[in-house]
């Protein structure tokens, strides 16, 4: 008998032992000083993490929040009261006004698609401008290597067909072909041509 109860004590005083260590633990982790804000990172930065995370939809994001929310909790530190709440729920209330200002911020920066006539517009453009780039680049091609390549490939026309109509050699029109391709990368390449 004598082996059960002291057993039970045993038991009974690792409880209040257990109990006492806790107190301790939730004194230190009550307090906004920096024992008790390394305390509550350790104790609740994963629950303060799954809230951002749920909130924005993003781990990047809520990994961001998280450290601003402690940032901000040191910073502020002076302002905690334990007698209006709880140091978790202090820092829950400052991580929700940062989630606020984060979704706002990326709504802000989200833009809406432009209407399909601004779109069409901007394809207009985009494609007026690659055809002033490519007709300049031509321009500066020597004048047999430009009449080649424009037979070929804006005329779909075969290098034999080039050759009859010309009266050289269809080797001399592959030769040009291979010349005017070269020189019109060059020169698409120091206009900035970035196709």
């Amino acid at each position: 008998m004598s082996d059960a109860n002291s057993a039970r004590r045993g038991t009974a005083d690792g409880t209040l032992r257990r109990t006492a260590a806790a107190r301790r633990a939730t004194a230190v982790i009550e307090s906004a000083d920096e024992e008790g804000l390394r305390a509550a990172f350790l104790a609740y930065s994963g629950e303060l993490y799954g809230y951002a995370r749920r909130s924005l939809a993003d781990a990047g994001a809520a990994d961001e929040v998280v450290q601003e929310t402690f940032i901000r909790a040191w910073r502020a530190r002076e302002r905690f009261d334990p007698e209006l709440g709880s140091l978790r729920t202090w820092l829950f209330a400052i991580e929700r006004r940062i989630v606020i200002d984060h979704a706002r911020s990326r709504a802000l920066r989200q833009t809406s698609p432009l209407p399909a006539d601004m779109a069409q517009i901007g394809d207009d453009i985009e494609r007026a401008l690659v055809g002033w780039q490519v007709e300049e680049a031509l321009r500066r091609l020597r004048p047999e290597h430009r009449q080649v390549l424009v037979e070929t490939y804006y005329r779909g026309r075969s290098g034999r067909e080039v050759a009859i109509e010309l009266g050289i050699p269809e080797g001399t029109v592959r030769s040009r072909l291979f010349y005017a391709l070269q020189s019109l990368r060059l020169t698409l390449d120091e206009m900035g041509w970035d196709q």
